[in-house]
């Protein structure tokens, strides 16, 4: 299979939006993103047919073409189990948002242009094995971003798209700093084949210098402390699909650019810098959780409690374990469905009582039953009930961090584990003042449940909470060559 049509078929959906009256423009675009959906899952079942899917670091269904010769540059494409898990997340979480924004009727036409144009950035950044092809597709999906909080946000929408875009911008030219070091250090030749700098890695000074470089640019995006600073101002102004695709695709872009760029090419500095990332990564997890618990605005809760879970990704990275690595991987996968699903839930919730704020609520389960179980099934989630993808992935990190005997990676283990109180306790405030006790409002009353789109858009996100949460082996088989892959350049170094 040809995975360049992941990016066309995104481009040509757009091309067709233009084109059609504004009235038909949500039926394309549901139309578009149904087909990725079609296609991603198309693209699972033949790589699991595919023989050398069981075999440690192969990327399958590649294809190169020369981009610019005189300096190397390569069109080059292909997936792994890790990538083709954030194609899946990035398929689910587009189509549910298209659902979700069936009545946004400002600018219908360039809503959903922007959406889907960020979908084939997502799409083309996690197929890249060139990484200045990888980071092209990174800049593509920053920079709908800032239309979209600027024209179709609330609040201080000018201030937080332009926060988030001069940041996230910031962070891109510290990823290019990282990925031009690795560029003139690749022996005797100059590439960006990510292929070719992992069988051929830098000398341990050159990673030492330019590895802060590129995890701390891809970190700015994944919410990594103290760069997080753009997560709830972004969230908190962003319309519903657009906080979807932010929380739920775009700081996936960060963890799995940390990942698979600094981490898998420059083993012997992620050893040497592992400390100070387990330690930031703990501090961002209970940080965010004690910041959530301080909100009355659901998107902030959302937001901060972002910061936390992504928290997890980078500790998961930091310990260098194979269990840890893959739990990041579960994590990413698992919270960009669940936050995705929360700010689904509090469009709708918005769109209805005309308040974010949980002191103004209340009763809301007697009105709109089906949104109501929605909260409490993301607050389940968030909070790591068994049965469910977060319970998983966190237990993951949790096993991996205390594989190491080092002090500070016990003490950050149960630092994060501590966490999970702290986030019961503003979960459970938060469902019992939305949706228990007596109404907060005699209109709340007269609400419809959620419509059609919504529930189809609901129940997208929740399956996938649920299979993750009732067979973690599928998602965990389908990483299990990728982490393997990274492990062993990052075990090569011990011998």
């Amino acid at each position: 299979m040809n995975l360049n049509w992941l990016i066309i078929i995104p481009l040509i959906t757009v091309l067709c939006i233009l084109v059609a009256p504004s009235k038909q423009a949500r039926l394309v675009a549901l139309a578009g993103s149904a087909i990725q959906l079609v296609l991603a899952i198309f693209l699972l079942n033949l790589f699991m047919d595919q023989p050398d899917a069981s075999l440690s670091g192969a990327m399958l269904f590649q294809t190169d073409y020369t981009w610019y010769a005189p300096l190397n540059i390569h069109h080059h494409t292909g997936v792994d189990g890790i990538s083709l898990s954030m194609i899946m997340l990035t398929a689910l979480v587009v189509l549910a948002g298209v659902l979700v924004s069936w009545n946004v009727t400002k600018m219908t036409k360039e809503f959903f242009s922007l959406l889907l144009l960020l979908s084939a950035g997502a799409y083309g950044f996690f197929i890249s094995l060139d990484l200045f092809t990888m980071f092209f597709f990174l800049e593509v999906a920053v920079v709908p971003k800032f239309l979209l909080i600027g024209i179709w946000g609330s609040g201080k929408k000018e201030y937080s798209a332009t926060k988030l875009a001069l940041m996230l911008m910031g962070a891109s030219a510290l990823v290019f700093v990282g990925l031009i070091g690795l560029y003139f250090n690749n022996g005797e030749t100059t590439s960006f084949s990510l292929i070719e700098l992992a069988a051929n890695p830098a000398s341990l000074e050159v990673q030492k210098f330019f590895f802060p470089f590129a995890f701390i640019g891809f970190g700015v995006f994944t919410a990594l402390f103290p760069f997080h600073t753009w997560v709830p101002d972004g969230h908190s102004s962003a319309p519903t699909a657009a906080s979807m695709f932010l929380a739920g695709i775009s700081m996936k872009l960060g963890g799995y650019g940390c990942l698979r760029v600094a981490t898998y090419l420059m083993p012997d500095a992620a050893q040497h810098y592992a400390p100070w990332i387990i330690l930031l990564a703990a501090i961002a997890i209970l940080y965010g959780a004690f910041a959530t618990m301080m909100q009355t605005d659901l998107k902030y809760i959302n937001a901060y409690s972002s910061v936390s879970h992504c928290g997890f990704v980078l500790l998961g990275i930091g310990v260098l374990t194979k269990t840890g690595i893959a739990g990041a991987v579960i994590q990413m996968v698992s919270h960009g469905l669940m936050t995705a699903l929360f700010f689904a839930m509090i469009g709708m919730v918005y769109e209805r009582t005309h308040t974010r704020d949980i002191g103004k609520m209340g009763g809301l389960l007697k009105s709109i039953p089906f949104i109501s179980t929605l909260f409490v099934i993301v607050g389940l989630c968030s909070l790591g009930l068994p049965g469910f993808s977060g319970f998983v992935a966190e237990m993951m990190v949790f096993m991996g961090a205390w594989e190491n005997g080092n002090t500070l990676y016990r003490v950050a283990t149960i630092a994060a584990t501590a966490s999970i109180v702290v986030t019961a306790v503003y979960i459970l405030n938060a469902v019992g003042k939305v949706i228990m006790g007596p109404v907060g409002h005699e209109s709340f009353a007269t609400y419809k449940d959620a419509r059609w789109n919504e529930k189809t858009a609901a129940i997208l996100l929740v399956a996938g909470i649920l299979l993750i949460g009732f067979a973690p082996f599928l998602i965990n088989n389908l990483i299990a060559p990728g982490t393997d892959a990274i492990m062993e350049k990052l075990t090569a170094i011990n011998k």
